[in-house]
């Protein structure tokens, strides 16, 4: 598999550190350009053959990098004479390019595992994958869309109006094509690779989302260049590549993040816990993962829908973007255990022994995540949850809510994770 790096842009709003001397690419972090980390993850994820758009301030990226043989790769330069914008350079590529190809901004700090990327790709049969995360400000990012089998079916701008709840998946600028996809370069002009390019080919059905946690960052403003830098150097980058063994708070919903009423089944009645959100920014920045794992029999007793539960998850996501986090992933147990409901969740394919204190969404998210369980833990508000982080082997904590009277140990998530985190 090739690369392309789109390294032209002009990068105005980081004038402060490149002084309008160097393009934004080359922007020292930790003593190195943004770019030279991106061809060393290229690298590292087996990429040798890599093109560079590049335009403004375009010689200071050649004289830098030459032909990449310094840093073990081959690289070939596509110099915009005029501005492309994201996606314009792909036209110069439509016959050299007879293979997977992975695309990413030359402004962005990312360490991600590329094969597990591209093996999602090749194992869904479309013609573009895009990498999606959660992010801290989805509200006014722009958001992907996606069915229950991971196809994209909406790119939602940033700039529009939204009335609805929806899952905080970010997109992130970093994609993987099919050649065939290149046909849709018929001549040299400005393309935006999302509006323009990517949604041209949603209505085939041929676009999907691969979701992950990995570290991405744009670094486009100087708050966000320095906060990068900062987990650069705490080695919170390499950490989140999921190559290497992740650890988990696993958090019970109801009771827990929204307000204890019961069964709850319908969306109205979702509403955060005071200081859930708090509780949740600590998480983000931690270095810790945050699953949700919830009971919903509400679905196998006939009280609420798929459609309805997915709602109410989709309004937790858009509550806390809102508020400046996020959920790395929520897993739930649609099934009452005296319900008979086994049989359609095996259809369903979800583990017929999900529903806590059994282990399913926990090895679930295991093997998602490539978590080492030994290093999660597990906090809830009833003793079934309890049960749970016993069974599993790790650490529990249980918080006052009103789905209990005793026994608990912390007053509020964010009391719990206080005790964790410090």
């Amino acid at each position: 598999m090739k690369a392309l790096v789109l390294a032209g842009g002009k990068g105005t709003r980081l004038a402060n550190i490149t002084h309008n001397e160097i393009p934004k690419p080359m922007a020292l972090m930790c003593g190195k350009p943004i770019l030279e980390y991106i061809i060393q993850n290229l690298k590292d994820n087996g990429i040798s053959d890599i093109y560079l758009s590049v335009g403004h301030l375009h010689e200071k990226i050649i004289e830098y990098f030459g032909d990449g043989t310094r840093y073990g790769v081959h690289l070939q330069y596509i110099i915009e004479d005029q501005p492309l914008g994201s996606g314009g350079a792909l036209y110069y590529l439509k016959n050299k390019i007879n293979d997977s190809l992975f695309i990413c901004p030359g402004d962005v700090i990312f360490d991600i595992d590329i094969s597990r990327m591209l093996a999602y790709h090749k194992d869904k049969g479309g013609l573009i994958t895009l990498f999606v995360h959660p992010n801290i400000h989805p509200y006014d990012s722009d958001l992907i869309i996606e069915d229950e089998n991971g196809r994209v079916t909406e790119l939602n701008d940033k700039n529009s109006e939204r009335n609805f709840y929806y899952k905080n998946n970010v997109n992130a600028g970093i994609l993987i094509i099919e050649p065939e996809t290149l046909s849709y370069f018929t001549e040299l002009k400005k393309v935006n690779m999302e509006h323009d390019f990517v949604n041209s080919f949603i209505p085939l059905n041929v676009v999907y989302a691969y979701n992950s946690p990995e570290y991405i960052k744009d670094i486009g403003t100087k708050e966000r260049f320095e906060l990068t830098e900062k987990d650069l150097k705490s080695g919170l980058v390499q950490a989140k590549n999921l190559k290497n063994k992740q650890k988990a708070i696993f958090l019970d919903r109801d009771g827990t993040i929204n307000i204890y009423k019961n069964f709850i089944r319908s969306v109205e009645d979702i509403e955060l816990c005071p200081t859930a959100s708090e509780a949740i920014k600590k998480i983000n920045k931690s270095g810790y993962l945050t699953i949700i794992v919830s009971n919903q029999p509400v679905i196998s007793r006939g009280e609420a829908s798929f459609e309805e539960v997915e709602l109410m998850f989709k309004k937790i996501e858009t509550l806390l973007g809102h508020e400046g986090c996020y959920i790395d992933k929520y897993y739930y147990c649609p099934h009452h255990p005296h319900s008979g409901f086994e049989g359609e969740v095996k259809s369903l394919k979800i583990d017929c022994d999900c529903r806590k204190p059994k282990l399913g969404l926990l090895n679930k998210a295991v093997k998602d995540f490539n978590l080492d369980l030994s290093k999660c833990i597990l906090i809830g508000d009833t003793d079934r949850d309890m049960m749970t982080a016993q069974n599993a082997g790790i650490k529990g904590i249980k918080i006052k809510s009103d789905a209990n009277e005793k026994d608990w140990e912390a007053e509020t998530l964010l009391d719990a994770v206080n005790k964790i985190l410090g």
